[in-house]
Formats: C-alpha cells, structure tokens, sequence
C-alpha cells in the first residue's frame, strides 16, 4: 500500500482485496504487516466495539520486539503518543474533553471570514497571471494560514511545522521530521504558557484537564495532522472533481455551485484519510472466519468502506453516512470546522476565477504514495487572467476574539512572495517570499 502503483488506483487494489472477505492482509510499509478492513459493516464493528479493539498502539506486537524498526516510514503515523487519538477509556474521554471544549470556544461565523479572507489573499496573488497549482499555491497553504491563527502559532514555527508533518505524511525522513515536529511544537507550547491568548493551544493549556506539556505536544500533533494535510486533501479533490466531473461541470457552466454536493462525494469516494483508525485487538478474536491476532494492527479503509459494494445506496450528495470522519468515539471532533474551512475555500475559488480548468486532462493527474492518505501532488489549473481584489493588502481577521496578548504572540505576517515550488518547499518558499 505504500507504492507508486496503489497511489494511482487504490480502488482497483481495494476491489482484489475484498476477495479475501472484510478484512485481508496488507503491508504498509516494507516489513510492515496490518490487516485492512474493507467492508463498511466491518468497519463500524471494529470502530465502535470498544471491548475488543483498543487504540494504544503500545499493543503492536511488531514494533514492540523489533520487527518494525523505529524507523519506519509509518511509525510516527502509528506510534504511541499521549493525545486522544492513542488513548482508550476514561483518558481518553479526558484528553478529548479538553479538544472538544476548545474547540467549541471557536466562533464559526468569524472563522468564515478569516477563511474568505485568507483565500482572496492567495487568489489574488494567482489571479494575473492566468495559471497555478492549486495545491501548492492555495489548498495547501489555506489550511496552514487558519491552523497558524487558531492555534496563535507564530509564522517561524509554522515553517517547522508544516515541513515535519508534511515529511511525516509522505514518509521521508520521518523519524527526523518527527523530532522537528515535537521540538517545534514545545516552542510553540512554551510561548503560549507564558503569553496566553484567545487561541486552541492556550485554551487547551488552561483546560480543567490540566493537560502536560508532552500530553500537549501530541495532542497538538493530532489536531494540526488533521487540520493541515487531510483539509488541503479534502479542498484539492473537492475542486479537482469539480473540474473534471460532467455531473459538476455542468452545473457551473449554468452558474450554479454545487459545492457541498462535491465534497459529499469526495468524502464517500476520495476521503483526504483513505485508511486509518488503527486499531489493535485485545485478545485473539475471529471475524467472519479470519483470526485477528491480538496486538496486530488493524487498519479501518475508510475509502474502501465507502465504496463498499454491499451498499445499496447510491445516492450521496446530502448523504453523510460515509466513515470519512471515521466512527464511534474516536469520530473526528472537529467536522464542522473541516467542512466550512473546505466549502469556503471552493465556493471562494470558482467565485473568483469562474472559468478555472484543468491543465492536463484528469488521468494524468499525479498522486502522492503513502498507505494512508489520498493526495494529489499537484493541481494545475489554467484561466483567464482575473483582476486583484486587494484582499492581499488587508490583515485577515483571526477566527478568535481579538486582543492585544494574541497579536503580539502571533507575529508579523510573512512577506509577498513569487510563484512557490513543488512539494512542500513550496510552502516553505510562498511563507519566505522566495
């Protein structure tokens, strides 16, 4: 699951993998042995039966007795880390209280605005000039710029941050982009203990729950891998499907947005998380005549669970059944924010640029290999040259309740910069002005 030929068509390999039943024997990573769940019913089973799959991967017999070494390109992705998403029981409960609580303190309507905001800033360094990625120059950045205000994070951290979980991601150098990602988050931990703002990591630092340092480190782990790559996933296959789909293509030659139509079907069909939701069992169990051992991994397709033949309905737009935002009590605690993050960025992008097409025909679009998500490695797109709004002379306005000790922590923005590179060293230069 971890090559060039899965990333292209992971459907065609979901299809033969069904014919081991709901679950079947993959291999993440070279070395690296699961078990993938397939099947939508199986899926549902194994997130929510709670007795019988734990999420602590202190479980995982491979990496515990050298089998999977240390530095495997998935262990960053899999490996224990004390936050919510690694946890079971009554800390579990904790660690989420304490996302959840500070996350319900954003205030939708204003994160609308730094949103619309943020996109007309990108748009309008695209617009002239008539052609972009729009991964590397918008749905990439987008997701950064609101990460960065929401959790007070100064622009020099998020250069650190977006190249660790990126690398993480892809599996390059992961081991040493985990070790930039935690060192990085403990600068970012330590400044807003001592300059606290009406930010997510300052509300998680004063939460009841009195969350550690290491607990928030990994928890910000957590919410910024869920809040950067899978949000650019969901904005970039969002508009790519938009793009090359008649069923949407026609109705924005007619002037119509079906938008949230769009990201129905990407989340049913393209979910930014295609496989994920690792669980481990706690003892030996069977499952439809198939032994999962206990402390081996199994993984929950997402991707494959959605597109399960076994379900009838084909209907998806306004349909949200689909496991995108996984199940049970590790469901994605913050769906509503990646849902109008992503609809704004869309319904911004094709306001603005209208008559927006594809630059190569859709078969020839690239994917990025990695076993868990479903990521495009570039989106070029051409269009007519459109004008400037000015959006870019403006400061947007932070999807938080202002104040002075906010400003000061969050730092100046960065400086215009020219057309960015591939991969995420374009992120890097569009944040350096190169």
């Amino acid at each position: 699951m971890y090559g060039a030929a899965f990333a292209a068509d992971p459907a065609a390999a979901y299809r033969r993998l069904r014919e081991h039943g709901p679950t079947a024997p993959v291999e993440l990573a070279p070395g690296v042995k699961a078990t993938l769940v397939t099947s939508y019913e199986a899926a549902l089973h194994v997130l929510r039966s709670t007795e019988t799959f734990a999420k602590d991967p202190r479980r995982w017999n491979d990496l515990n007795d050298g089998t999977v070494p240390p530095d495997s390109p998935v262990v960053p992705m899999m490996m224990y880390r004390p936050n919510a998403l690694f946890a079971d029981g009554e800390e579990h409960r904790r660690l989420r209280g304490a996302i959840t609580d500070s996350l319900a303190r954003v205030e939708p309507h204003i994160l609308r605005g730094y949103v619309e905001r943020s996109a007309d800033t990108l748009i309008d360094r695209i617009a002239p000039t008539g052609k972009a990625d729009l991964l590397g120059e918008y749905a990439q950045v987008l997701p950064l710029l609101v990460f960065n205000h929401l959790f007070g994070c100064p622009a020099e951290l998020g250069l650190k941050l977006v190249e660790g979980m990126s690398a993480i991601f892809d599996g390059v150098d992961a081991e040493r982009a985990n070790e930039l990602l935690t060192a990085t988050l403990f600068q970012l931990v330590t400044l807003k203990r001592n300059q606290p703002g009406p930010d997510v990591t300052s509300w998680l630092t004063l939460h009841p729950a009195r969350l550690t340092d290491e607990e928030m480190i990994h928890t910000l782990v957590v919410l910024m891998g869920a809040g950067t790559e899978p949000q650019q996933n969901l904005i970039a296959n969002g508009l790519r499907l938009l793009l090359s789909d008649d069923r949407f293509a026609g109705d924005l030659s007619g002037g119509s947005l079906p938008v949230e139509d769009a990201l129905d079907e990407v989340l049913w069909t393209d979910p930014p998380m295609a496989n994920y939701a690792v669980h481990y069992p706690k003892r030996d169990v069977r499952y439809e005549g198939a032994l999962l051992k206990a402390g081996d991994p199994v993984v929950v397709s997402l991707a494959a669970a959605n597109t399960d033949p076994a379900l009838t309905n084909d209907q998806r737009a306004g349909n949200r059944a689909h496991l995108a935002w996984s199940a049970g009590p590790h469901n994605c605690p913050a769906q509503s924010e990646a849902r109008l993050i992503a609809s704004v960025a869309v319904e911004k992008l094709l306001d603005r640029l209208p008559d927006v097409e594809l630059a190569v025909p859709v078969g020839e679009l690239e994917w990025r290999p990695g076993p868990f998500h479903r990521a495009l490695a570039a989106l070029p797109v051409t269009f007519p040259s459109a004008p400037v709004v000015g959006a870019a002379a403006e400061e947007p306005v932070s999807p938080m309740r202002r104040s002075a000790s906010y400003v000061s922590a969050a730092g100046a923005r960065p400086a215009e910069p020219t057309r960015p590179r591939s991969g995420w060293a374009r992120l890097l230069s569009w944040w350096r002005g190169e």
